[in-house]
């Protein structure tokens, strides 16, 4: 694995861990607080350390996104889709419909057109432009997801 696909992971980690919150990370995991820092840990020490899956199946459980399973899939060419109307959950009212989905998608890319552009602005995107850059590209990726699972739904009939 690559020094890359390593930080892509513990970034990952990092954010199902502030996702759920730490108390409740220690709680479903049954590890401590430094434990569960040391798998996000980029320094040098921890550059090898990474979670268990049994505690990312507890903590992506509760999380709003499965952020570690859907950055394995990335990393091996894969895909999930995953939303919070899941393929098993009840449909019914309040379920938005594709237009509010195309509605969120172009804000969505229109923030991170702006994101991206003040980050070039001098030349250089820094580190903590390039976390709000994939922060954006996280919320984007949701929305496309949803879509299409309402697409996919609608498509049954």
């Amino acid at each position: 694995m690559t020094d890359a696909a390593k930080r892509y992971l513990k970034r990952h980690t990092e954010r199902l861990i502030k996702d759920v919150g730490y108390a409740a990370a220690c709680e479903l995991t049954g590890r401590s607080k430094a434990t569960l820092g040391r798998y996000f840990s980029e320094a040098d020490e921890h550059a090898d350390r990474f979670i268990p899956v049994d505690a990312v199946a507890a903590m992506e459980a509760a999380a709003s996104f499965p952020h570690v399973t859907a950055a394995l899939a990335e990393l091996n060419g894969g895909q999930i889709a995953y939303g919070s109307d899941r393929r098993n959950a009840v449909r019914g009212e309040g379920e938005v419909g594709v237009n509010a989905h195309v509605i969120q998608l172009s804000q969505r890319f229109a923030i991170l057109m702006a994101e991206y552009h003040q980050s070039i602005d001098d030349g250089v995107i820094s580190v903590n432009e390039a976390r709000r850059l994939l922060e954006e590209t996280l919320e984007l990726q949701k929305v496309l997801v949803e879509m299409k699972l309402r697409l996919e739904a609608d498509s049954r009939g």
